[in-house]
């Protein structure tokens, strides 16, 4: 079964943005399609624009192409499970936190990132791409591997690219996953409060 005889649409309890409901998080890229620099480009400035605390701005970004040393570096630095599938992305991005500016410890630069890499996402996913997020990562590798300021914290590792088909992974656990129906908790769950 591929992904294209199964809807990947959220089913939601009121109609979003069409470019939220279809983003997904997929494991397969399509090794034999390059990624337009303009698209990467496209993505990394809907990043900048995020909005941030202060407009302290506190992200950067190490951006790595599929051939690359520094690509297969960041490979090594993603835990097993991540290893098994990432390496196929055209584009691997460390996603990094300002942690402090001026001394100053910048509390809000992790929930900043996110968002900025949100808006990343969001941007890439209406080019034509896909991105799966990974948390499953070698902090002090990656430290090591790129020389990482220490005011800057490794948080996640995006996988950029162009979707593959589920039977180009490695393993029924992989491919079972990948065409498995998107869920999430109902809203009631998550709205605590609302007056």
């Amino acid at each position: 079964m591929t992904t294209g005889t199964i809807s990947r649409t959220a089913v939601t309890s009121e109609p979003i943005h069409e470019v939220l409901a279809e983003r997904w998080s997929p494991r397969s890229f399509d090794v034999s399609v390059e990624v337009p620099a303009e698209k990467i480009t496209a993505a990394l400035e809907a990043a900048r624009w995020s909005a941030s605390a202060s407009n302290t701005q506190p992200w950067r970004f190490l951006v790595a192409r599929r051939g690359t040393a520094e690509h297969a570096t960041i490979v090594e630095n993603l835990m097993g499970f991540n290893q098994a599938w990432a390496a196929s992305a055209h584009v691997l991005i460390v996603n990094l936190a300002v942690t402090a500016e001026d001394g100053t410890p910048l509390r809000w630069a992790q929930y900043d990132l996110g968002q900025a890499v949100a808006h990343l996402t969001v941007q890439a996913h209406h080019d034509g791409l896909h991105a799966h997020q990974m948390g499953g990562i070698e902090v002090d590798g990656l430290r090591a591997a790129f020389d990482i300021d220490a005011a800057l914290e490794p948080i996640s590792v995006t996988a950029l690219g162009v979707l593959g088909t589920p039977e180009a992974l490695a393993n029924d656990v992989l491919r079972e996953r990948e065409i498995a129906p998107r869920s999430r908790r109902p809203l009631d769950e998550l709205v605590l409060l609302s007056v």
